[in-house]
């Protein structure tokens, strides 16, 4: 009888999971998914500021390249190439002051001046849309309303026929606001009409400076 009361009876008391071991189980399961998915976010917010900064870059030289153009086809004056200072007349600067949204060029070709296309938002185009033809209405595009860009030209102390044009992209991703800036030189006058040297300009990610040779005129007399 005693044996048989045992068989009736076993008793273990290591044998499964109590109830408090499962709840810590789902708590240390928990803590490691939230870690996985932190990992994750800050690597779409890494790959998305990557992306951004590229456009930031090519934004900012897309405006320097015009400013070379309008000088070199004499669409503008030495006297138009500088900040408007609000004068007037067809001797006073074009470029708008502060930070400007990204529009598409107006009739002039240029970026940051008053005749920009304001029905126009720039935009990035990402790939072709449904009817598969790049170059279509219904392209698939970035919009850049998250950018502003800020041209500032100054003359260059001492050089006489020379300036300074700063370009400086602004951006956000996600929470953080960031800058890249382009820094180059402009003479009065285009490329082999007199001698030219060549200048060091630099583009700056929030102070990460990426060098990058430009033949730049620089304004030397003989």
């Amino acid at each position: 009888m005693l044996r048989n009361r045992r068989r009736r009876n076993p008793q273990n008391p290591q044998s499964g999971f109590t109830l408090l071991e499962a709840m810590i189980a789902i708590v240390i399961l928990s803590f490691g998914i939230l870690s996985l998915a932190a990992v994750y976010a800050q690597g779409i917010q890494v790959a998305s500021m990557t992306q951004l900064g590229y456009i930031a870059e090519k934004k900012a030289e897309e405006a320097v390249e015009t400013i070379f153009a309008a000088r070199d086809s004499h669409l503008l004056l030495w006297t138009n190439i500088r900040n408007a200072t609000g004068s007037g007349g067809g001797n006073d600067g074009v470029f708008l002051v502060g930070p400007q949204p990204l529009l598409a060029a107006g009739p002039d070709g240029l970026y940051g001046t008053a005749d920009d296309d304001t029905k126009t938002p720039d935009v990035v185009i990402m790939g072709p849309g449904p009817d598969m033809i790049l170059g279509t209405s219904d392209d698939v595009v970035m919009p850049l309303s998250n950018m502003s860009r800020t041209i500032d030209i100054a003359d260059v102390s001492g050089e006489s026929g020379l300036r300074q044009i700063t370009i400086t992209i602004t951006y956000t991703v996600g929470s953080m606001s960031r800058q890249y800036t382009l820094v180059s030189f402009i003479a009065q006058f285009k490329v082999g009409f007199h001698i030219r040297g060549i200048t060091y300009s630099h583009g700056r990610h929030d102070g990460c400076t990426r060098g990058s040779r430009h033949d730049v005129p620089r304004f030397h007399q003989g």
